[in-house]
């Protein structure tokens, strides 16, 4: 198992460096100059000059690189050019809040969308299959900020049961803060436990069909135990492999999310960063999203190469 996780980590430090090089070429194809948006639109060229010295705009782009790839190495990300801050503390602030939303839609993801597809999986009704499928499409097909502005509709200005927005105490009066975690968690949550809850009913009728399952029926195993300690442990490989790749998901998700109900978590920063042209502040941003993607996708590797043998001898 050691030797498989470190067959993993070449591929990830590639992948890392390359994700890297594409961030920072791309931004510098957008329009505009960051300079002259934090000079004013009244500023002499001379000013621009000394603000784009001042950042290093001016230097060669592959010094610019380098630079910023050195910065990250030795853990020096630098400051923010418009909200004149230290970008590791306005990326650890900002990281701790969405990672609170992002447990809190994943939990929901979870259990709703297990519950969902362990149904759908056993179902034999057409009536109950059809039921749980516009369950699920409807989780799919609705985008999040429809879902976030109806639940604000409902329980915020209809029923007034819940805050509209902002985060509140957070973690540390959860007994208060999980009123402002509710409905932005579920508005988040809903694609990936749609999602959860297809793969896992069509993984279960699959394992259905298997011949262990008729040998345990034959042998009079109750269906409640064959069902959990069987069928279920059996269909979960491909549930984990898609349930990874929307991990990586909610964090695009909850830019959308943080907006709608005013969260101030990763999605928030990057907003200000792009709309504001700050290049460093959103390479790190995209680089630590990408770096989230790809150790959410090598723990998700690491997990279906221990319940399933056959995936470490298949890459050996």
């Amino acid at each position: 198992m050691f030797r498989y996780t470190l067959r993993r980590l070449p591929s990830a430090v590639v992948v890392l460096f390359v994700a890297s090089v594409v961030i920072f070429f791309i931004l510098r194809l957008a329009p505009g100059d960051p300079a002259a948006a934090l000079a004013g639109p009244d500023a002499s060229t001379a000013t621009v000059q000394a603000i784009r010295h001042q950042l290093g705009l001016d230097q060669p782009l592959i010094t610019q690189y380098l630079i910023w790839l050195r910065g990250i190495l030795s853990g020096d990300l630098g400051n923010s050019y418009i909200l004149h801050a230290p970008i590791a503390q306005l990326i650890s602030e900002s990281l701790m809040n969405t990672t609170e939303l992002a447990i809190g839609a994943l939990v929901f993801a979870i259990v709703g969308g297990g519950l969902i597809g362990y149904f759908q999986g056993i179902a034999k009704r057409r009536a109950s299959q059809a039921t749980l499928s516009a369950l699920t499409s409807f989780g799919i097909a609705i985008p999040t900020y429809v879902t976030g502005v109806l639940l604000i509709l409902l329980f915020a200005v209809g029923w007034r049961v819940l805050p509209a927005g902002g985060i509140g105490p957070g973690i540390r009066d959860f007994s208060l803060g999980w009123q402002y975690l509710l409905m932005p968690a579920i508005a988040l949550s809903l694609p990936t436990g749609a999602t959860i809850a297809r793969f896992l009913s069509a993984s279960m009728r699959q394992t259905l069909d298997q011949d262990f399952v008729q040998t345990g029926i034959a042998k009079g195993i109750r269906p409640s135990r064959l069902m959990i300690g069987h069928v279920v442990p059996n269909s979960l490989p491909p549930v984990l492999t898609v349930l990874g790749i929307q991990i990586g998901q909610l964090f695009g998700g909850a830019i959308i999310v943080e907006t709608i109900f005013a969260w101030p978590g990763i999605g928030q920063l990057l907003l200000q960063a792009v709309t504001g042209r700050d290049y460093l502040l959103t390479q790190d941003l995209l680089l630590i999203a990408v770096l989230v993607f790809i150790v959410v996708q090598l723990i998700t590797d690491i997990v279906d190469a221990a319940m399933d043998p056959r995936i470490r001898l298949e890459r050996a």
